[in-house]
């Protein structure tokens, strides 16, 4: 897989996805067990996603992280809205997203969101973004102009936020709740020891402290991180972190096996199970989370709307 030119939506060619890791050594991508294998989008909604999205002039985390899961989901209309560009300021090496310096943010963008999320129908909707840390507020505000818009165009639809860690960008987690999602979700992906490596600009305790004051601010809002699996982590770092989120109240654990997308990003260094998936899950619920989601195919906002159907649930059934 080539890192060095890629075609864009309209056909030009495009500089280095990835200038960063041009020069790493490459590390071979493994064949994957069958237990992660997918078959090629091909269903005719699919086809009709994608194309609303480009009328849209939309950027989707299902195409830029390459998600395995595009044809389920985009073959019943769910897609998650990335906002901000589709170039990130940071460097992580698992991530497919380019890297570099981003556009200037589109005033338009917020208004584009809300009418492809009206004309899909969405129940639920999962807006991302890049990192933006060339901004003052990270990205804040327009995550909360996206909230707005989408509330306008569809008030029946329920709102989940995968932001960035805010590093350094005070206030910005507040301007982001005032807007008032149903789901603030932000992913600590892997354990503390391979953050030099694996996730270099961000910090762990910061991430772990943004949910901690997400809940903090608003204790109705449900709260959400996950994590990637086969990196090279140990099963009792994975259950401290787990330790961890619960002591920051998080809600919501997702655990997914991480994938390469080229031979410049970080290696495989294990297929984790479905079994052992199921016992991390196992695990995770003992220690009060109020929903799981671990299997190898599992990421942030697969099966999101049905999720937050049933976190929903079981917060009534428990103050029942």
């Amino acid at each position: 897989m080539s890192t060095r030119i890629e075609i864009d939506h309209a056909g030009g060619v495009r500089s280095l996805r990835h200038p960063e890791k041009a020069h790493r050594p490459d590390n071979p991508i493994q064949r994957k067990p069958d237990w992660i294998r997918v078959r090629a989008p091909n269903h005719p909604i699919y086809h009709e996603t994608r194309a609303l999205m480009r009328d849209h002039r939309l950027v989707t985390v299902c195409e830029e992280a390459a998600c395995p899961n595009i044809g389920e989901c985009w073959s019943q209309r769910h897609a998650t809205m990335m906002i901000m560009g589709d170039t990130c300021t940071r460097a992580c090496s698992f991530c497919n997203v380019r890297t570099g310096l981003p556009d200037p943010l589109d005033a338009t963008e917020p208004g584009r969101v809300a009418g492809a999320v009206a004309r899909l129908g969405l129940r639920h909707v999962v807006v991302t973004s890049v990192d933006r840390d060339d901004l003052p507020d990270g990205g804040a505000a327009h995550f909360a102009a996206v909230i707005g818009a989408v509330r306008a165009a569809s008030p029946s639809t329920t709102i989940e936020v995968l932001t960035p860690d805010f590093l350094r960008k005070p206030g910005a987690l507040e301007v982001v709740l005032r807007a008032r999602p149903d789901v603030f979700n932000h992913n600590l992906e892997t354990v503390p020891r391979l953050y030099p490596g694996i996730r270099p600009g961000a910090r762990y305790y910061q991430s772990l402290r943004l949910l901690d004051d997400a809940k903090r601010l608003d204790p109705s809002l449900f709260t959400k991180s996950g994590m990637m699996l086969g990196l090279g982590e140990q099963r009792a770092e994975v259950g401290q972190v787990m330790d961890d989120l619960r002591v920051a109240n998080v809600d919501f654990l997702t655990l997914g096996q991480y994938l390469q997308p080229s031979v410049k990003h970080a290696a495989v260094e294990s297929f984790v199970t479905p079994d052992a998936f199921a016992e991390y899950a196992v695990t995770a619920r003992a220690k009060g989370f109020l929903m799981v989601a671990a299997t190898p195919l599992t990421r942030s906002s697969y099966h999101a709307d049905a999720d937050f159907a049933a976190l929903r649930a079981v917060r009534a059934a428990r103050a029942a």
